[in-house]
């Protein structure tokens, strides 16, 4: 999935002079929505893109962590002042220095209710410069193992 969304958004990257960089990292495994997942980082992605000026780059990781999984997007943007990080999730909230770029203010709130939704924490840090937008997944909690269907008595007795 992350190698279909970077391979998607390259074209956009190239047309901005933008490095758009897949960072490898192995089999990463998340338990969730697939396209609501998709979606959330693609958001991410279009996000980086956007901000980040000609010249920059933009790197995406996905990968296992001791505690779950991480799908990280990190650019070399202006960034998001650590004050109003906290605001930028919230639906329709659009910083004064994103305002001419065209977009509603939906993106990062969608990326955070996805989180939720699969009891993610989403984390917006500095990348010294630009943003690295962090989604951290819980471990898959293994499945139970399905039991055999109880077999037919011929004596007559009733299966328990």
């Amino acid at each position: 999935m992350v190698e279909d969304i970077a391979e998607l958004y390259e074209p956009v990257a190239e047309e901005k002079d933008v490095r758009l960089t897949l960072t490898p990292a192995g089999t990463t495994m998340i338990e969730g929505n697939r396209s609501l997942i998709s979606q959330a980082l693609s958001n991410l992605v279009d996000n980086a893109i956007k901000y980040t000026p000609s010249g920059g780059s933009v790197t995406v990781t996905a990968m296992e962590t001791p505690d779950g999984a991480e799908l990280r997007v990190a650019d070399s943007g202006p960034g998001i002042p650590a004050g109003e990080r906290g605001r930028v999730v919230e639906r329709f909230v659009r910083l004064d220095a994103s305002r001419s770029a065209p977009g509603t203010g939906l993106g990062l709130s969608l990326v955070a209710a996805v989180a939720r939704l699969h009891d993610a924490r989403l984390s917006l840090e500095d990348n010294q410069p630009g943003l690295r937008a962090v989604m951290r997944f819980p471990r898959p909690t293994p499945r139970a193992k399905a039991l055999p269907p109880p077999r037919n008595r011929s004596d007559g007795a009733a299966a328990s």
